[in-house]
């Protein structure tokens, strides 16, 4: 049994339309799903980076890296999993804090290196930033204190360059 892995890919294409639906349609084509993507402009406004995350078996990952390399208006493709590089995540928490838990969640949030960015009928919304796996493990935690909803950004990532 191929064992399935996550891969994390940055992808600088040249900013024009419909790249990220040919991106796109090279993962429909094999049947993969997107587990997470983030595109916007570069310091060059005429390239846009594409940061997206995928699961499968190593194979099947490497022939779609190939397919998306072969694409027009695509400048560079590098795989994130393979070099050292930092992968974030933003989440977005909107919490019911009482008077009885305000202290607790204040604690947590401090904690989590997080910010409350709006405190507004019992509410509050809370910013907080983590790789994946902190993500999952920071949504369980802020469920007991009563998380009306949430949103996250998936994975975002530079590669590392050392000199």
């Amino acid at each position: 049994m191929t064992k399935v892995k996550e891969k994390t890919v940055s992808i600088l294409v040249n900013n024009k339309p419909d790249v990220l639906a040919r991106i796109a349609g090279v993962f429909s084509l094999r049947s993969f799903n997107i587990e997470s993507i983030s595109a916007n402009i570069t310091k060059d406004p005429r390239m846009t980076k594409i940061i997206l995350t995928t699961r499968g078996n190593q194979v099947n990952l490497d022939k779609i890296e190939k397919q998306i390399n072969n694409l027009v208006d695509i400048v560079q493709v590098n795989d994130l999993t393979k070099i050292p590089s930092v992968r974030r995540e933003m989440l977005l928490i909107r919490l019911k804090v009482s008077k009885e838990n305000q202290k607790r969640v204040s604690q947590t949030i401090e904690k989590l290196e997080g910010k409350v960015l709006s405190k507004e009928g019992g509410s509050w919304i809370v910013e907080i930033t983590g790789d994946a796996d902190d993500i999952v493990n920071i949504i369980d935690q802020f469920e007991k204190f009563g998380m009306d909803d949430f949103t996250r950004t998936g994975t975002i990532a530079l590669e590392q360059i050392h000199p």
